[in-house]
């Protein structure tokens, strides 16, 4: 499981002209399922991502976590962090979950985020969605688990 973060002072995702996620200050969260990922996986990316210290402490450290500093979490599935690139020109999808499986620990993930944290949107999985966002510093960081 691979999830791109970037810390933002606001996020939204939309599909048509429909807006069906929206965040202020946070965590806009890629999300990538690979055919070997499972439950405790969702469950282990969802710990890193809300304790992974992206914002700022009293000294200007990146010291603080989403959960230390209440922060929001828009979390959007992106099937094309798991492409495999090194070779050629054209990206491969062969680690990718099954939309089945990837559907089902995407959710995984949404729901366990919510039940830590307070605010947490998401766009919908396997649409094809369009995401404005206002990277804050700008921070990105690639996690894997």
């Amino acid at each position: 499981m691979k999830a791109l973060i970037q810390r933002v002072s606001s996020a939204s995702v939309s599909v048509g002209s429909e807006c069906v996620g929206s965040i202020g200050r946070g965590l806009l969260v890629f999300l990538g399922i690979e055919k070997h990922d499972d439950d405790k996986a969702a469950e282990a990316m969802v710990q890193k991502v809300l304790k992974y210290r992206v914002f700022a402490d009293d000294e200007g450290k990146m010291n603080r976590s989403l959960l230390d500093v209440q922060g929001d979490l828009l979390v959007v599935s992106q099937f094309t962090l798991v492409a495999e690139t090194s070779k050629g020109l054209r990206p491969g999808f062969s680690n990718g979950a099954s939309p089945e499986l990837g559907r089902e620990l995407y959710e995984v993930f949404v729901e366990c985020a919510r039940q830590q944290t307070k605010i947490v949107q998401s766009g919908i999985f396997g649409a094809d969605m369009q995401v404005s966002l206002c990277n804050d510093g700008p921070v990105t960081f690639n996690l894997q688990v």
